[in-house]
């Protein structure tokens, strides 16, 4: 396994200008007259990202504060459960589409990834009526299996401030090829007119400095 730990600057410099799991929404994003505002802001930070050559600033709040700190306690809580041992990951590229990747939060055994949530508590909640993954979080955890080459992934919702009978939520998403097929479509796509509008504006400029 490679030893970038999540969340460092080699983490952050492996994964700039690249399309990431945790945006694959965005690139398939689409309303009823076409693609998603989301898209097109996204791929206005992946260009800021290759221009600069600096990460783009995210926005962070004290609930996504709370999730990070949570997720050991999660991924602890998730192998007493199942008796599994989790062994972290970083960034890990796609096999054929270069320019994109994933950062599972853990792999399980020879096939398996786990995706770790530390919500709010109401969400955890939400999870647990529904008891099924919520639909935000499938793009993304197919894309980590198309990225990882693996079969299956179990997301993981944890609140220890729940009853401790209700504090963990896990639930097994299996590899769905048809979807991955059709996600990949569209990230290259994504990617093709990424690097027009790069390559555009590198043009443009240059000859501006020329003249």
């Amino acid at each position: 396994m490679s030893e970038i730990v999540q969340g460092s600057p080699d983490w952050f410099a492996a994964r700039l200008g690249k399309v990431t799991a945790s945006r694959v929404a965005d690139v398939v994003a689409r309303t009823k007259t076409g693609y998603g505002a989301s898209r097109a802001t996204y791929m206005g930070q992946l260009i800021a990202e290759r221009l600069t050559g600096e990460v783009q600033e995210s926005y962070t709040n004290a609930a996504m504060q709370w999730g990070t700190e949570q997720e050991p306690n999660a991924r602890a809580a998730y192998e007493f459960r199942t008796d599994a041992t989790v062994d972290l990951a970083s960034f890990v590229p796609h096999p054929t589409i270069a320019d994109s990747g994933a950062s599972p939060d853990g792999y399980v055994g020879a096939d398996g990834l786990i995706e770790i949530k530390c919500p709010g508590t109401s969400t955890h909640i939400d999870t647990l009526l529904g008891r099924s993954v919520p639909g935000k979080y499938l793009t993304q955890i197919q894309w980590q299996l198309a990225c990882c080459g693996r079969g299956w992934c179990d997301f993981i919702s944890f609140d220890p401030r729940m009853p401790e009978s209700m504090s963990l939520f896990i639930s097994r998403v299996q590899r769905d090829d048809k979807l991955i097929a059709e996600l990949e479509d569209e990230v290259r796509k994504f990617l093709a007119e990424l690097d027009a509008k790069v390559s555009d504006l590198r043009d443009q400029y240059a000859r501006q400095r020329a003249a």
